[in-house]
């Protein structure tokens, strides 16, 4: 009952760094902008936390920063494949190589430190008090709650139930047709590029504030690339890419438990249980069940600049 309880415990907290990236790389792609920037935008977020609650320790205004960080990050990413319509493969790989580059070199003042400030339990009453998964969820820290409950619901309220959900929706299955019924295709690409990157950057503070509660160089360990691939397996919508995370989480917990309680198992194949799980999860499905291949279609639009005068 506790090693499940642990298990449970562990998986939510990990898996809320995937599940973050997730549902911010499920807005960018949701309207047509395939961003492959997320592991810098992560590293980015992670450091910019550190550095933030080491001068001020408050642990809101460190996520608060990465937010901001995210954005303009997120914004010069936009105004590229956007407004100037550059190549989103290239540009998201250089956004890549310049945030783990930047963030690097930043951190290493910050190496090893622990963070001042952190997000602490919550304990929800008599919700915690649940046997098992009342005392692995009900007792998380703030972002827990949302990142698993008021983002995904939210998300997916304003995609699929509101008029600005179906615009949106538009604008990534074809920007022309939208374009031709008056939606502003550009804008609402830029704006939901930018606010997926800032959450991008909110999974690394939640990184380095509420899990690892420490900066090191690598800390991202390739999430950013697993979170890509979550927005594939969840069929690009936020609840299903909110509860991937969640899983993955729990394939991370194994190894954990895996290594702290000693299974005979190599250390170097359970630390590599994401990743194979990664691979796992996009291939499988659609290998055994054909009706896969819709439910995970991508947005028509997915990667393609919008020339209006080829409309």
């Amino acid at each position: 009952m506790d090693l499940l309880t642990g298990l449970l415990t562990t998986a939510f907290l990990a898996g809320g760094v995937l599940a973050l990236a997730a549902l911010g790389e499920v807005l960018a792609e949701r309207v047509g902008v395939v961003n492959l920037g997320v592991e810098g935008l992560m590293a980015m977020g992670a450091i910019t936390a550190i550095a933030t609650v080491a001068a001020i320790p408050s642990p809101i205004l460190g996520f608060l920063a990465a937010l901001v960080v995210g954005a303009l990050f997120g914004a010069v990413f936009a105004g590229a494949t956007v407004l100037l319509k550059a190549n989103q493969i290239l540009c998201g790989l250089a956004m890549t190589l310049m945030g783990t580059g930047l963030a690097s070199t930043i951190g290493k003042a910050y190496s090893g430190m622990p963070a001042r400030a952190a997000f602490e339990g919550v304990a929800i009453p008599v919700l915690s008090g649940i046997p098992i998964f009342g005392k692995a969820f009900f007792s998380q820290n703030i972002l827990v709650y949302l990142i698993y409950i008021i983002l995904p619901a939210g998300l997916s309220y304003l995609m699929f139930y509101t008029r600005h959900g179906l615009n949106l929706r538009a604008v990534g299955e074809n920007p022309a047709a939208a374009d031709a019924a008056g939606i502003p295709v550009s804008l609402i690409r830029f704006a939901y590029v930018c606010a997926g990157s800032a959450l991008a950057a909110g999974a690394g503070a939640y990184l380095t504030l509420a899990f690892v509660n420490s900066w090191s160089d690598g800390v991202v360990a390739g999430r950013g690339w697993i979170a890509v691939a979550l927005v594939i397996f969840a069929g690009y919508r936020p609840i299903p890419a909110a509860f991937s995370g969640l899983l993955f989480g729990f394939i991370t917990a194994l190894g954990f438990v895996g290594q702290a309680r000693g299974w005979p198992v190599a250390p170097a194949f359970l630390s590599m249980l994401p990743y194979l799980g990664t691979i796992a999860f996009i291939i499988v499905p659609v290998i055994a069940w054909q009706r896969m291949r819709r439910l995970m279609a991508a947005p028509a639009a997915l990667g393609e600049p919008y020339f209006r005068s080829v409309r």
